[in-house]
């Protein structure tokens, strides 16, 4: 069946939640299931309201893959009182449990970030990037960066990963790594490596 880059429907809000839990690596965070509801919707209000534009892959009906972008003073693209509302509370629930991981990871992404932005002035964020784990070999990411070029043509364009993501990826094509910072994660009592990276390319 062939696949379709189109508009993200509202409808499918939970289904991309659901990529993220695997494709961002929030079960390194909780493995208690109401924890990682919270806060995979907490992650995925975040960045859809910060959406200038939202990306769907769809298989037929059933949507596939997700790519969200917030391109600089473009209107967003699904404005919410309610979901502003809600990263609010979660944000104030995370901090009281996870503070020192979210402030570690977060605080290194605006280091790399302010560094290059000292001598590059970029267009906006890929700010959310993820496909079903479930389907493979369909080249989804690939498609969806295309998709996303097209429409975006002339955009410098960033987004943050790390090295417990599939971060070779974005290597592959065309982005450019142009930051990274090594920190340690405390998470459950738990120290884990990791190194923040930061990644451009010029569409």
């Amino acid at each position: 069946m062939d696949i379709v880059i189109k508009q993200l429907r509202k409808k499918d809000f939970n289904a991309a939640r659901k990529f993220a839990i695997e494709g961002m690596h929030l079960t390194w965070y909780t493995s208690n299931n109401l924890e990682l509801y919270l806060y995979s919707k907490y992650f995925w209000y975040l960045e859809i309201s910060r959406a200038t534009r939202a990306l769907g892959a769809y298989m037929g009906d059933t949507l596939v893959g997700v790519l969200l972008v917030d391109i600089n003073n473009q209107p967003k693209k699904f404005p919410s009182f309610w979901y502003r509302a809600f990263v609010r509370f979660a944000s104030f629930i995370i901090n009281l449990g996870y503070k020192d991981a979210s402030s570690t990871y977060d605080d290194a992404n605006k280091e790399i970030l302010a560094a290059y932005k000292k001598n590059h002035k970029p267009d906006g964020e890929l700010n959310f990037f993820a496909v079903d784990p479930n389907i493979t070999g369909k080249g989804l990411g690939t498609l969806l960066l295309n998709e996303l070029e097209k429409r975006e043509k002339g955009k410098h364009i960033y987004l943050f990963t790390d090295t417990g993501s599939t971060y070779q990826f974005y290597s592959h094509r065309g982005f450019d790594e142009v930051g990274r910072k090594d920190i340690s994660l405390e998470i459950h009592g738990k120290n884990l490596p990791l190194t923040c990276l930061l990644f451009s390319k010029q569409f």
